[in-house]
């Protein structure tokens, strides 16, 4: 007999990124290799789970502007040329390696993969969200919603309609997608602040997602730490992140992903093949970038690229294998400890980015794949659950107001407000008033609705916590900085135009044209609370 649960939580989510106005634009790319190595490899596995007859449950927040991404037919056709250019240098190098019996098994191995990628994206006419709604159908998947753009929202709390539009924004869009109302919503970055179940509950979701010391430091103290949900009094529940599991996972120091049989990530065939023969297949200005061939594995700790030995999937299989089967020897012993306390069935839940699995670790959906076979057919002391299943197996908990917190650096909100990014809060917090005041405003024509719609959503997209997060980490910082500015140039300019009752309509054209996400937003989002 079960005496506790396992419910694993991917969040996929990528910035909205989307430029019509320029032919190339290479931040387009994580979409393209989020698709090629995370989304379409976890489908592939739900697959073959569902083919054989194992009824897996798993969570997955997908954020309104990966929704967005994924069934925008200009994203999908540029994914198709992205694609498109992949399956021909894997060919090429099949030929090029023809001497070298192994390069030329990784380059089959890439070439197949990205034959079974084409495959699965014809079969579903491109659009991967119909994908993952069909395992939402069947109860396999639960998928969940998160905030309108990932707005950090501890940091916008001053401005409660701005929070509101965050929420209600991402519920109306999800429903448009999926055709029924979310269950639960991804806060993003795990980021809660006190009070901010009321507008949760007012916008009938069930339940969210919080870091483990977000429960443990509530009041009253749960009984039960992270091991088991809270109720909020406003009777949203909330479940804390599992810290143990969590980190064999995601840590490259003392986790899965550094053992030495893995893919190596930042060696690349983009950055290590002649010039003249890989230049068709980087930027168009002659920059080099990766390509996602990658020929070697991580080897060994503190080792230079220079010193990395050549990549087997076969081992590295293997390893995944090794890897789940440890994870779910460790996850059986962690229930019975805590069974053994709690004398009732915990529930460790086990959150992580989507992107991890595939595109940072290229193993992962082999991980997954495994590690629900095996807690299917070879262990009965855990039963993999997604939350909604969870909720409605175990509807009495304790009552608590969790703590402030978040999934970052430190747990709080650090990291989306310090030394490199605090400049653009003044500016975000300008646009969240003024938004409101243009919340307040009727409409006097058709162009004015358009304005004000649009005024929406720039602030929206400017809200965007991936802009700090990139400004904090030092990668990709200047489009990090040209977005924030571009988002609030377009909204001021909107605020003025709609103040003086002159807009421009040629140059509001353009600008719904590039940023088109939520086609069915109502400014009104807006209106004071």
């Amino acid at each position: 007999m079960t005496t506790g649960y396992l419910a694993l939580v991917l969040h996929a989510h990528l910035p909205f990124v989307r430029h019509p106005e320029s032919d190339y634009v290479l931040e387009e790319e994580w979409l393209f290799e989020a698709i090629a190595e995370t989304y379409v490899p976890l489908l592939q596995v739900f697959e073959g789970l569902k083919r054989d007859g194992i009824d897996f449950k798993i969570t997955m927040s997908m954020t309104p502007p990966l929704v967005a991404m994924l069934r925008d037919p200009l994203l999908q056709d540029r994914f198709d040329n992205h694609l498109s250019q992949l399956e021909e240098l894997a060919e090429l190098e099949i030929e090029h390696n023809a001497g070298n019996g192994h390069l030329r098994y990784l380059a089959e191995h890439y070439a197949a993969h990205f034959h079974q990628v084409r495959n699965f994206w014809e079969r579903y006419d491109r659009d991967l969200v119909k994908a993952f709604k069909e395992h939402q159908d069947t109860n396999n998947l639960e998928i969940i919603t998160c905030g309108a753009t990932h707005g950090y929202l501890p940091l916008m709390k001053m401005y409660p309609e701005a929070v509101w539009a965050q929420i209600q924004v991402a519920c109306d869009n999800y429903e448009a997608n999926f055709g029924r109302p979310p269950k639960g919503i991804w806060l993003p970055e795990c980021a809660y602040y006190e009070g901010l179940e009321r507008m949760l509950a007012d916008a009938g979701l069930r339940y969210f997602l919080t870091d483990g010391h977000g429960i443990i430091y509530g009041r009253p103290r749960p009984s039960y730490g992270s091991y088991a949900p809270i109720f909020t009094e406003r009777g949203v529940a909330v479940f804390g992140r599992d810290h143990e599991s969590s980190q064999q996972v995601w840590s490259s120091e003392v986790g899965y992903p550094g053992a030495a049989e893995y893919r190596e990530f930042y060696k690349d065939l983009g950055w290590e093949a002649d010039y003249d023969y890989i230049k068709p297949y980087i930027m168009p200005n002659g920059q080099r970038k990766n390509t996602g061939i990658k020929y070697h594995k991580i080897t060994g700790r503190g080792l230079g690229l220079g010193d990395k030995q050549l990549y087997d999937p076969y081992w590295a299989r293997e390893k995944a294998a090794e890897h789940a089967s440890n994870f779910a020897f460790n996850r059986e012993r962690q229930v019975e400890h805590l069974h053994g306390i709690m004398q009732r069935p915990p529930i460790i839940v086990s959150p992580y980015d989507a992107e991890l699995f595939g595109h940072w670790w290229y193993e992962g959906p082999w991980f997954l794949d495994y590690l629900f076979r095996k807690s299917w057919f070879d262990q009965n002391t855990y039963d993999m659950t997604h939350l909604a299943d969870y909720l409605r197996g175990n509807p009495t908990q304790q009552v608590c107001r969790p703590s402030q917190s978040s999934w970052g650096f430190r747990g709080f909100h650090e990291y989306w407000l310090n030394d490199t990014n605090a400049w653009i809060y003044p500016h975000l917090h300008k646009a969240a008033e003024r938004m409101i005041e243009l919340g307040s405003l009727e409409p006097a024509d058709e162009l004015q609705w358009r304005a004000l719609n649009q005024a929406a959503r720039e602030v929206l997209l400017a809200q965007s916590s991936d802009w700090a997060f990139i400004m904090r980490t030092g990668t990709m910082v200047p489009y990090a900085v040209r977005r924030t500015r571009s988002h609030l140039m377009r909204f001021h300019k909107l605020y003025d135009e709609v103040k003086e009752g002159k807009v421009d309509s040629g140059w509001l054209e353009k600008v719904e044209e590039i940023d088109n996400i939520f086609p069915e937003i109502n400014y009104r989002v807006y209106r004071s609370l």
